[in-house]
């Protein structure tokens, strides 16, 4: 364990599940850099999720600082990791669907953490019961020093296309897709920096019809300040990039869409309990 760690190693968990043949395999890819502060936490997370069939796999982008030394320490629980210069978050997320060998693939980033050890139980379960080669669930903005403390409650809903329109979508750590459907409508596209998930999930759930399921529970905590977070700043940017995530697309949102979009943010933070 890194020193001063406040978690319990999840190695000397006693593992009431194994591994079974036909047991779906989940890959979790996880891109980092420079975050060893924060990342140690989400590796174990992902290591006492009590499912059995799971590959972890780190993408770090040339981390100068302690973030190799955690990677290291847990080099033997991780399927695969990489530490290299790339262009950004997405491609490295990019990087880790292509290394991927499950047959389902979860983003989980440095700073956030899953709720508790049934999420990827209940992710294979909402699979294989509804049919689905996609799902998501629910998620909530935690303190970036106390986890304990929630800030934002983004609960989402049972899915449908006009939703979109309405400035609505999934929470992007919390959709798991087949890695079929990635080989099918491909991966992120580095065109956007700062909506590259809106882009896929439109691309995916709105444009090609990939049928979902929404699992109602929260799923992961994702911790406020990430390097990830679009922040206030850059809001006519992402705005700019949504709009464009439908022109790419040949698609024609309603005129509200992107003013409706940054105001269901609002709603969140008032609806926190």
């Amino acid at each position: 364990m890194i020193e001063g760690s406040p978690w319990h190693d999840p190695r000397e968990l006693v593992r009431v599940a194994e591994v079974k043949g036909n047991m779906l395999k989940v890959s979790i890819i996880t891109a980092v850099l420079n975050n060893f502060k924060t990342l140690e936490c989400c590796i174990i997370s992902v290591l006492s999720q009590l499912y059995r069939n799971i590959e972890h796999i780190i993408i770090d982008g040339g981390s100068s600082d302690g973030t190799l030394d955690v990677i290291k320490e847990y080099k033997e629980e991780i399927s695969y990791w990489v530490s290299e210069q790339d262009n950004g978050i997405y491609d490295a997320m990019n990087k880790g669907i292509r290394a991927a060998t499950g047959d389902v693939i979860g983003i989980l980033n440095s700073d956030d953490v899953y709720t508790d050890e049934f999420v990827i139980e209940n992710i294979v379960k909402c699979l294989s019961e509804d049919n689905v080669p996609t799902c998501y669930g629910d998620l909530v903005y935690v303190d970036q020093n106390d986890p304990s403390k929630i800030v934002r409650v983004w609960k989402s809903c049972d899915f449908s296309k006009e939703k979109f329109k309405r400035g609505w979508m999934p929470p992007h750590p919390t959709f798991f897709v087949k890695k079929h459907v990635y080989e099918q409508y491909g991966v992120f596209n580095l065109d956007f920096p700062l909506a590259a998930d809106y882009e896929l999930m439109l691309r995916f759930l709105y444009k090609y019809n990939v049928s979902t399921a929404y699992v109602p529970k929260v799923l992961v905590k994702m911790r406020t300040g990430g390097t990830c977070r679009p922040g206030f700043l850059n809001t006519p940017k992402n705005v700019i990039e949504n709009y464009k995530a439908w022109k790419i697309n040949e698609l024609n949102p309603n005129p509200v869409t992107f003013l409706l979009k940054p105001l269901s943010k609002a709603f969140q933070y008032i609806n926190r309990r």
